[in-house]
């Protein structure tokens, strides 16, 4: 009988080489957990083992894994155009590719900027924010406003807005922003949906911050529809609303950052169609591709576009991009992906799937440990009782068993994330609640 390979073959210098992101990486290489191969709701680790994928990769894999429709697609790609200059120069299929998501976008949010990731987006988001206020004679709005717990990518743009205290201790000064409060309420513990109670008065705290910096002073508000990095937390009713009214009234961009909620994941195309709130810039990236080739896009209203193109024609109205950006190859996985959720109809698969999702992450409630559980479309949360002094680790050690068990799932603080493909079984649904739940009655 052959030995079982742990290592799938990496000798510990190339294990040290590589730092790995977000990652412990003296615990990780002490007992790696590797993949090797991916096909439709499963990995396989180097050990042979079959893992289910109950986190779309990272919030990604919407439709899959193994997708031979991508994967021909960035095949032919290849061969045909495997590179062509961002700047000053173009090919047809970032054009196509950008007028095809500008049909899926609400209202009109019909301009596309393309980059390489969400961090990137959120930082072309944030720069197009504070470049269309001086493209409009109003220099002085600068100042930007994110949330508590909200996350926008890695970038300092990103972290400055972003509200996750671990992504911004260790990088010393960022830009100056002000945070409205998280949405991550007593009174909501254990909603279905989303939450009832607090919703517009929640939204109101962004007054607070207009009265104190003035509303002249201010460029933009970004949020997630819901926090997803944070562990799913969820905007009450109303609240998402009363931010788009606040905005308007006091001459304030809104931001939707989609990067983890765009492309189906609440069951419509954005979140912003399923909570009928109409952002003046919108970020996205993970499913707009399945993951396979990285790609983010920021979708602009046409007023915002339409600011910038003043001046001589021949100088760049707006002095950023990147070298990958609209990259042939990701260009041409994205348009595959497009193509499977259209074909297979996986957006309103998630609508149907979302009830049976729902009732299978609630009925975790009375296992031990569990303080909140929250869901919407195919996105879930269960919240865990921290353990005295050891902040997150019960959460990590719910994860951890549940990879040896066969089910891959994230941990974020005290917090268990739930964020499977579309094409998940309801069988497999069970198999996740299930899982959690035997190892919740023998946690510490």
């Amino acid at each position: 009988m052959a030995e079982i390979d742990h290592f799938a073959g990496l000798t510990s210098a190339e294990l040290d080489a590589h730092w790995m992101p977000f990652t412990g990486n003296r615990h990780f290489k002490a007992e790696p957990r590797l993949f090797v191969s991916a096909e439709g709701m499963h990995y396989t680790t180097a050990d042979g083992r079959s893992v289910l994928d109950g986190f779309s990769g990272l919030w990604c894999s919407n439709a899959g894994h193994g997708r031979k429709e991508i994967a021909d697609a960035v095949a032919q790609q290849l061969v045909r155009l495997d590179y062509a200059p961002a700047f000053q120069f173009g090919h047809p299929l970032a054009f196509k590719l950008a007028k095809r998501l500008a049909d899926m976008a609400p209202g009109d949010l019909n301009r596309v900027f393309f980059c390489n990731s969400g961090s990137e987006a959120a930082d072309t988001a944030l720069k197009i924010a504070r470049a269309y206020w001086r493209a409009k004679g109003r220099p002085e709005k600068t100042r930007l406003v994110g949330r508590a717990q909200g996350y926008h990518g890695v970038n300092f743009g990103g972290i400055s807005v972003g509200g996750m205290v671990g992504n911004r201790r260790n990088f010393g000064p960022a830009l100056d922003v002000d945070h409205l409060p998280h949405t991550l309420l007593p009174e909501n513990r254990f909603s279905r949906g989303l939450p009832e109670h607090s919703g517009e008065a929640m939204a109101e705290r962004l007054l607070d911050i207009v009265n104190l910096q003035g509303a002249e002073n201010i460029a933009a508000v970004m949020v997630e529809p819901f926090a997803g990095s944070a562990g799913v937390i969820l905007p009450p009713k109303g609240y998402l609303q009363r931010l788009r009214e606040i905005c308007d009234r006091h001459d304030i961009l809104l931001i939707f950052d989609e990067v983890i909620t765009g492309f189906g994941r609440t069951g419509s195309a954005f979140a912003a169609q399923e909570f009928d709130v109409l952002p003046d810039l919108l970020t996205t990236a993970k499913g707009i591709s399945n993951g396979a080739v990285p790609l983010g896009a920021v979708f602009a209203r046409e007023g915002i576009y339409d600011a910038f193109m003043q001046g001589p024609e021949h100088i760049p109205e707006l002095a950023h991009g990147y070298t990958y950006s609209a990259h042939p190859v990701a260009c041409a996985a994205a348009m595959a992906t497009l193509d499977i959720y259209e074909n297979e109809k996986l957006f309103e698969r998630v609508k149907t799937l979302a009830p049976v999702f729902e009732e299978a992450l609630h009925g975790l409630r009375d296992a031990p440990h569990v303080a909140d559980i929250r869901n919407y479309g195919l996105a879930g949360a269960i919240q865990l009782q921290p353990r005295d002094g050891e902040s997150g680790r019960r959460a990590m050690e719910v994860v951890l068993e549940a990879y040896r068990r066969g089910v891959l799932l994230r941990w974020t603080g005290d917090t268990i994330a739930v964020a499977p493909p579309f094409i998940i079984e309801q069988a497999q649904i069970e198999q996740i609640a299930q899982t959690l739940k035997d190892i919740l009655h023998t946690a510490e």
